[in-house]
């Protein structure tokens, strides 16, 4: 097992995790301590239960947020029937150059 050494707010934290996912425990970790801050205030300063609760919060709100609104593919995406005209477009320049 690895460990990784998290601080969240003023606090250090070492959790363990398989070989190979340190980068991304480090890295949920600081989505975490980014909203420490914003959740700590929100809490009233009432302590780390209570301000870690806030950050789930928090992250579960932007997670909903997220699924519930997926990303759109992008405006200049392929349209598929220009991809079935350029396929046989193509077709056509090959059969040409084989004569």
């Amino acid at each position: 097992m690895a460990e990784v050494t998290l601080t969240i707010g003023d606090r250090r934290h070492v959790v363990a995790c398989r070989p190979g996912g340190e980068d991304q425990l480090q890295h949920v970790g600081m989505l975490l301590d980014q909203r420490w801050a914003a959740a700590n205030r929100a809490a009233g300063g009432q302590g780390g239960e209570r301000t870690m609760l806030f950050v789930a919060l928090m992250l579960a709100d932007a997670l909903d947020e997220a699924e519930r609104h997926p990303p759109q593919p992008a405006s200049d995406a392929i349209d598929p029937d220009a991809l079935v005209a350029l396929a046989e477009r193509l077709e056509s320049l090959a059969e040409r150059l084989e004569k």
